[in-house]
């Protein structure tokens, strides 16, 4: 039988309450009770990075998160966005199929954050080494390094 437990969380700026079955991770809470569907679920094992969001400021693959474990958590998907990275995409064509974008975008911004907050230098190969967690099949990766280039401090 089912354990359900109350969930509240912060998605995209909206405060949310569901009653959630314990074993529902993150990515499920977002695509089927709230219907953001951005955030993808690839391989379902944290291997991709296709369902990368931000929670609470950091990148997270929400596949592997409990929604439980998130609970009272701030949570922001690529439909919450609102980044230059996003322009800079678009720009350098840093996409093809476009589905593995909204982890990269995710993953990305928070990158930036990180190197931000360590005060890190970010060149090619720092973003490189950060985005790897990231697959994209179709080889857009010089796009987007160039791309987070672009807007890196």
């Amino acid at each position: 039988m089912a354990e359900l437990q109350p969930v509240a969380l912060t998605v995209n700026g909206r405060a949310q309450s569901l009653v959630l079955d314990t074993r529902t991770s993150l990515l499920d809470l977002l695509r089927e009770h709230l219907g953001l569907t951005g955030s993808k679920k690839g391989c379902d094992h944290g291997q991709c990075g296709a369902c990368t969001v931000l929670l609470d400021g950091r990148r997270a693959n929400a596949c592997l998160v409990l929604a439980v474990a998130a609970d009272g958590g701030d949570v922001v998907t690529v439909e919450g966005l609102e980044h230059p990275l996003q322009d800079a995409f678009v720009e350098r064509d840093a996409f093809q199929c476009g589905y593995c974008t909204p982890g990269q975008l995710c993953s990305a911004v928070g990158l930036l954050e990180e190197a931000n907050r360590g005060g890190e230098e970010i060149d090619d190969a720092y973003v490189r080494e950060r985005m790897s967690g990231n697959i994209c099949r179709c080889g857009a990766y010089p796009n987007i390094v160039a791309a987070i280039g672009d807007v890196a401090p």
